[in-house]
């Protein structure tokens, strides 16, 4: 049953199939027939337009052949127009000379009135009627061009050549009025105060002519579409011309100013006439010319800026030459001083009119930095050449057969110092009127030409010396000591004069110079040092001959050794109270301090060794007397009393100590003492006191020499060395056998 249904239901869904193909067939094959029924309806509607455009192209066809028929008839009435049309250009010419002819016959006349016009400075006649003579000028070319816009319009070149060579007494009107205006304007200056008007003709003129520019370019602009040319000769410009003519004229006034003396000693005048011509000339602007022109020139400000880059060349050009040191200064001063004062261009009225610094400086800051270097290096050159004289100058007087000049405190000095710092002080002063930091320059290269110029002071000294102590059998020169006591005080001069500059260095925090050379102190210094070694020297060259006969027999039989060298010492500290403070105290203590040394080194050297308890007793006694004379004179001198914290002398009483021990024994206990006292005392210098002694057993000789070997002490601090200065003779060596030892 349940397959019956299913095959019945099958059949009918395959009839039901068939029925629908059926359908769409019947569909599709009306829709081809509609298709291409429409398309043969376009096929023909197409044919239709086909046939109306050609019906429509024959109907043009046709007319535009009778057209051509029509204009081949007319080529001959066109042939008449061309002719009727020159005809026309050639009566509208006609026309225009016919018009014209009465100002044509006038050209040549007025050109010759006008001529004499300029020529008799007539300038506002003659303006007016070379502007009449150019109107007509314009106004024929304009008939000759004819009507804008029309037919035919145009000049032609022959025409125009013409027109050009007929008026051409125009164009030299126009070059001989703008000579005279220019003469006129560019000697305005002196004109203002004489009689303005010409002046005022003139630029009453200029305006007219802008004027007419402006016009004449207006009216180019509003019809540029007509290519119409401008008039011959324009745009004039004779607005910018008389502003060019300005800065000629000032330009030519300024060189002018005793330029041919600019070189040399008359640049500083120069400078000057150029600032009195300057200020004049503003005067006259501002009072005169000023009122002459119209507001708009701002006459004073434009007159300002000529003068600035009028300077501004002329002083570059004045910088590139050699110029001498007063001629540098004279420039720096004019350009950062005397410019911007309240003298010059500072004056307020003027500053309101312009700003300076808006057109820069009269010399750049690189320029200014290069004169400067060339003014420190011509002064460096003068001061050089002076110092190198002051130095000639200061060795012949050393020669002189006289003592030296003494100062009001009673010192020896000579012209040396005082040239060097007045002249030191003066370039610095002068630099300082430029600027701090040319003050500053000038000041480091002073110090170090002084630098320079102590070396060979120095070096000078050191021959000085020489040459004296090769002279000294004759004693060619008496004032020898005289002289170096004047080379010290010289120097200590020289050394506050020194120390003032670098405090003038040191005054400005922004000093741009980060340390300051000490080289200047330290060439015064060894410059003293050395002559106050050769005064000891020659200290010591005088006490020699006494130091000969110290600590002999003689000596010991007679005490007037020592008395002699006292007056030796005496003589010289009286010399020193002629050096100035410190080195009078310096010297005194040197002196002092070279007797104790030369009588301790005399000691060393054994000349007299005791024989007995007598001798050493004589001995001592005799020290003892020496030191306290010593000691008495050499206080007795000291003009402010003061004492050496270690008292030389009181060496010679010491070692005078040791020598009268009555008991060898104790000897190490008294050295001991003694090198506490003087830490720099040898083996060698105990070992010669023991031998003056005469009695130390070999045993504690050796305990003494040990403990000297054990106990060296160091040198404590700000200790001066005295047994370091004395050298102990070297003792002659024993003849000894092979095999047997060295006692």
């Amino acid at each position: 049953m349940g397959l019956r249904c299913l095959l019945s239901s099958r059949a009918s869904g395959e009839t039901w199939t068939i029925q629908e193909k059926g359908e769409s067939t019947n569909c599709i094959d009306s829709f081809k027939v509609k298709v291409v029924q429409s398309y043969l309806e376009g096929v023909d509607w197409g044919l239709g337009q086909l046939r109306e455009a050609r019906a429509e192209l024959r109907e043009v066809s046709h007319d535009l052949h009778k057209a051509d028929l029509e204009s081949r008839k007319n080529s001959e009435e066109v042939t008449t127009l061309e002719t009727l049309r020159e005809i026309s250009v050639s009566h509208r010419q006609l026309l225009a000379a016919v018009s014209n002819l009465p100002r044509l016959y006038k050209v040549r006349s007025m050109v010759l009135e006008t001529e004499r016009l300029v020529e008799s400075r007539r300038l506002l006649e003659a303006h007016a009627r070379l502007m009449e003579l150019e109107h007509w000028q314009d106004e024929v070319l304009l008939q000759l061009q004819g009507p804008r816009g029309s037919p035919g319009t145009g000049l032609n070149s022959e025409d125009e050549e013409l027109v050009r060579n007929y008026f051409s007494g125009v164009g030299r009107l126009v070059d001989a009025l703008a000579k005279e205006l220019w003469a006129v304007v560019g000697s305005g200056l002196s004109l203002a105060c004489q009689n303005p008007t010409l002046f005022v003709s003139a630029v009453r003129i200029v305006e007219r002519e802008e004027a007419l520019d402006q016009m004449f370019l207006e009216e180019r602009r509003s019809t540029s579409g007509q290519n119409i040319p401008m008039p011959p000769g324009r745009p004039r410009c004779w607005r910018d011309r008389f502003f060019k003519v300005m800065e000629e004229a000032v330009s030519a006034r300024f060189r002018s100013v005793s330029y041919l003396h600019t070189r040399g000693p008359g640049l500083a005048s120069h400078l000057s006439a150029l600032q009195h011509c300057i200020k004049g000339d503003l005067s006259t602007v501002r009072n005169f010319l000023e009122q002459c022109v119209p507001s708009h020139y701002r006459l004073t400000r434009t007159y300002l800026r000529f003068c600035h880059q009028f300077l501004q060349n002329h002083l570059g050009l004045v910088s590139g030459w050699e110029l001498e040191g007063g001629e540098i200064f004279a420039v720096l001063n004019w350009v950062l001083h005397i410019y911007n004062s309240s003298e010059m261009m500072g004056e307020p009225a003027l500053v309101a009119e312009l700003d300076i610094e808006d057109m820069g400086p009269l010399i750049s800051q690189e320029g200014l930095e290069q004169l400067q270097n060339k003014y420190v290096q011509k002064v460096r050159k003068s001061v050089s050449e002076w110092m190198h004289k002051a130095l000639e100058v200061e060795l012949t007087d050393w020669q002189r057969d006289q003592e030296p000049d003494i100062d009001h405190e009673g010192c020896y000095h000579t012209s040396l110092p005082t040239i060097i710092a007045q002249m030191l002080e003066e370039n610095a002063r002068v630099a300082l009127m430029i600027s701090e930091a040319l003050r500053d320059q000038t000041i480091q290269m002073g110090l170090y030409e002084m630098e320079n110029l102590l070396s060979r002071f120095r070096d000078a000294i050191i021959v000085f010396g020489k040459e004296h102590r090769r002279d000294s059998a004759t004693n060619s020169n008496k004032f020898y000591l005289h002289y170096l006591l004047a080379c010290i005080n010289n120097c200590i001069i020289l050394k506050t004069s020194t120390e003032s500059l670098q405090q003038q260095l040191c005054s400005y925090p922004s000093n741009r110079y980060s340390r300051i050379s000490l080289g200047p102190l330290a060439a015064l210094d060894r410059a003293v040092r050395k002559a106050c070694r050769l005064v000891m020297d020659h200290l010591l060259f005088e006490l020699q001959p006494h130091l000969q006969e110290l600590l002999s027999r003689n000596w010991l039989a007679q005490g007037e050794v020592t008395q002699n060298m006292c007056g030796v010492l005496e003589r010289h500290c009286e010399f020193y109270n002629k050096v100035r403070q410190p080195c009078r105290q310096r010297l005194k203590e040197e002196c002092q301090w070279l007797t104790v040394v030369e009588y301790v080194r005399t000691l060393m050297q054994k000349r007299l060794v005791c024989r007995n308890s007598d001798e050493r007793n004589q001995l001592v006694q005799r020290m003892t007397q020496d030191a306290q004379l010593l000691r008495d004179h050499l206080q007795s001198m000291e003009t402010d009393g003061t004492i050496d914290e270690v008292n030389p002398t009181a060496l010679i009483t010491a070692l005078a100590d040791i020598i009268n021990l009555k008991d060898p024994n104790m000897l190490i206990l008294e050295i001991s003492v003694l090198v506490n006292k003087y830490p720099d005392i040898s083996e060698e210098h105990v070992s010669v006191l023991m031998d003056v002694r005469g009695d130390v057993p070999k045993d504690v000789r050796k305990s003494v020499l040990d403990f000297l070997e054990q106990s060296a002490p160091p040198l404590p601090q700000g200790y001066r060395p005295i047994f370091t200065e004395i050298l102990v003779p070297s003792s002659r060596i024993q003849f000894c056998l092979p095999t047997a030892k060295c006692t």
